[in-house]
């Protein structure tokens, strides 16, 4: 019984130092060695697959190297222009380089969050409120890249930085909404006058054409009377040129001239 017992124990050393022994990584993770607490540079970094360590004497950290999507949270920012707003984020990332992002940084996780906190607040703290609300993309790209420079030490590689939510006080909602209102009305009136210039100009050429063209005066009032007898009026005006009674002012003024006479 007791070299049955022992046989029994030797057995279950062995399997659970097998056990500690083998490691398997998937596709997307990689095996930071640590042998006596060093990591070697040229093989210290192992998988995916199989991997085999030797129990107590190496150490394995996994590392994935998927995209990590994590979300800033809302930031207290006090903009150029002295307006506080609340703003929150999103930030792709993914570690480059798995041993110094184990061996540079205790977390990369959470080291690469404080530092795109802090960065937020910096950045949108130097632009304008207007800049902030119309320049998202530049501004999203001054984000990532001194974000990605900061954690390049680490192995990290920060590709994406997406400002989500503006959230800004009701007083300001209310001026923006105020600004925008006026700024239609603007517009609108420029368009009107645009259009009022047009017309008053149109009809300056078409006045120069008749006062040219005295038989498109006549056309025209021709055209007048067709409108006028399609319709079902009981009056009818017929438009008169001064033109056709000039003959006869003119003979009545001679008349007079040879009765005083």
């Amino acid at each position: 019984m007791p070299a049955l017992s022992g046989m029994t124990f030797a057995v279950v050393v062995i399997v659970i130092l097998l056990a500690n022994s083998i490691k398997i990584l998937k596709e997307y993770e990689r095996g930071v060695i640590f042998t006596l607490g060093r990591v070697d540079l040229e093989t210290g970094v192992k998988g995916p697959g199989l991997v085999i360590v030797l129990p107590f004497i190496q150490k394995v950290v996994k590392v994935s190297l998927r995209t990590i999507t994590m979300d800033v949270p809302s930031q207290d920012v006090i903009t150029k222009d002295n307006v506080t707003v609340k703003v929150n984020a999103v930030v792709y990332f993914k570690a480059m380089d798995p041993r110094r992002a184990v061996v540079e940084v205790e977390d990369y996780h959470y080291a690469t969050s404080l530092i795109a906190q802090t960065t937020l607040r910096s950045v949108l703290g130097q632009s304008q409120l207007d800049d902030l609300l119309s320049k998202r993309e530049e501004i999203n790209s001054n984000l990532q890249k001194i974000i990605d420079q900061q954690t390049e030490p680490w192995g990290v590689k920060v590709s994406i930085v997406e400002v989500k939510n503006v959230d800004l006080p009701e007083s300001m909602q209310r001026a923006i909404a105020k600004q925008a209102e006026a700024e239609r009305e603007r517009r609108a009136k420029v368009i009107n006058a645009e259009a009022e210039y047009q017309a008053a100009q149109k009809l300056a050429d078409a006045a120069a054409i008749i006062q040219s063209q005295p038989a498109a005066l006549q056309l025209r009032y021709l055209q007048s009377m067709l409108s006028m007898a399609g319709d079902k009026n009981t009056t009818t005006v017929f438009p008169i040129p001064i033109d056709l009674f000039t003959p006869f002012i003119e003979s009545m003024r001679r008349a007079g001239g040879s009765g005083k006479a």
